[in-house]
């Protein structure tokens, strides 16, 4: 007999189990109809005739995905279940506060009712500079800083300390958001780019204007969590971005938050989203920044399908934060309008899930996870439909498991 173990904060755990009878994406591609075995916390088998005396789990008319990973968000305990409850197993958190995420980590790593986390700790700014202008009344520590280059090496090795996965730098002078900041120096940021490639970190680059997009480029960053809104992408950015090897996670979300496209709206009255938030997400989420709303979101989309088409790597990520400061997103619900966004400049439905399973697991080195095969963490999404023909299907969600246990939705 198969033991099931149920509480309230660990879900349903099934130590042995298949689903069958449901079309599989492996993060790659759709496979077509097979069974899927789970043992623990991991995948056993693909396509193997089932055990007699395993639990079975009725995938048809089903498809079954790898649990997804949002490549840009701000997490805390609470926001990590939420995103998980919309089949978002792992998130990549791209500025935080070690006192925070410390928690946060050891909750990730105990408990299987809230999804996985990885994390940058804080990010590289200047002195006054972003995210400073956004955190008013809500007595975060000071920021660290790096006056001068000499002091790149520090910021680094303070960073790992915390437990930093990667590092992220921020380039921002306010100009899509409202408010003019400092900006950190050029030289600053070639500093620690070379600090943190000298400790084998990636460095992930926040930039919203073209101009900040190229300082990156030239300073050496791997990727960015933010595609520019000021201007249309042209030849010479595409082959910078080639010539780096740079991937690039648009947040489309918030391009259309800050430009006024009212995107959030629409996902909130969507039924299969309604009721399952706590209602100041839910609000948050109809929200909009509206900063910004000379910046062309039509050309936002051209650039992703040029970088796409050019062989850009391209990450799904919907920068939804801890709090209610990031206006138009919510954690879990906004991959899904992000993955919509995708396909709507121009990526197909199949490519739009590479970039929430395959493409950021291969980026970030999670080799356990992004794809069904064996070996692999037990991190699944099973929806109703067939999202490789229409990406809104994402959404309509019968089953979500994080390292092989069931989530009680």
């Amino acid at each position: 007999m198969v033991s099931i173990y149920q509480d309230e904060y660990r879900g349903v755990i099934m130590t042995r189990y298949v689903i069958e009878g449901a079309r599989v994406f492996d993060g790659e591609q759709l496979i077509g109809v097979r069974t899927v075995e789970v043992e623990g916390a991991r995948i056993v088998a693909v396509g193997a005739p089932a055990p007699a005396a395993a639990e079975r789990v009725d995938g048809s008319g089903a498809t079954l995905l790898p649990g997804l990973i949002d490549a840009h968000t701000h997490a805390d305990v609470e926001t990590l279940g939420h995103a998980l409850r919309f089949g978002v197993t792992t998130e990549l958190d791209l500025f935080s506060f070690p006192h925070a995420m410390e928690g946060v980590r050891r909750a990730a790593a105990e408990r299987t009712d809230i999804a996985d986390v990885r994390s940058s700790s804080v990010g590289l700014t200047a002195p006054g500079g972003h995210p400073t202008q956004l955190h008013g009344g809500l007595n975060d520590p000071e920021l660290p800083t790096v006056a001068r280059p000499e002091d790149a090496a520090r910021f680094v090795d303070e960073r790992i300390a915390e437990g930093a996965d990667y590092i992220k730098v921020l380039i921002e002078s306010g100009k899509t958001l409202g408010k003019d900041v400092p900006v950190v120096e050029e030289g600053t940021v070639k500093a620690v780019v070379a600090a943190a490639h000298e400790r084998d970190r990636m460095v992930i680059a926040h930039a919203l204007t073209i101009e900040a997009t190229r300082q990156a480029l030239a300073a050496g960053v791997d990727g960015f969590a933010h595609l520019f809104i000021d201007g249309p992408c042209t030849p010479d950015l595409v082959e910078a971005f080639l010539a780096g090897g740079a991937f690039l996670t648009p947040t489309l979300n918030l391009l259309a938050s800050l430009t006024n496209q009212r995107l959030g709206t629409g996902l909130a009255r969507d039924s299969r989203v309604a009721g399952r938030l706590p209602q100041p997400w839910m609000d948050n989420l109809s929200c909009e920044f509206n900063t910004f709303p000379a910046g062309d979101f039509d050309a936002a989309l051209a650039a992703v399908k040029a970088m796409h088409t050019a062989g850009v790597p391209i990450l799904a990520g919907s920068d939804a934060n801890h709090h209610f400061g990031a206006r138009g997103m919510a954690h879990g619900v906004s991959l899904h309008g992000e993955l919509r966004l995708l396909v709507r400049a121009g990526l197909t439905p199949t490519e739009a899930l590479r970039a929430a399973t395959s493409v950021p697991a291969t980026t970030f080195g999670l080799d356990d996870r992004g794809r069904i095969t064996p070996g692999a963490r037990a991190d699944l999404l099973l929806v109703d439909g067939d999202p490789t023909s229409n990406i809104a299907d994402t959404l309509s969600i019968r089953d979500v498991w994080r390292s092989g246990s069931r989530t009680v939705r």
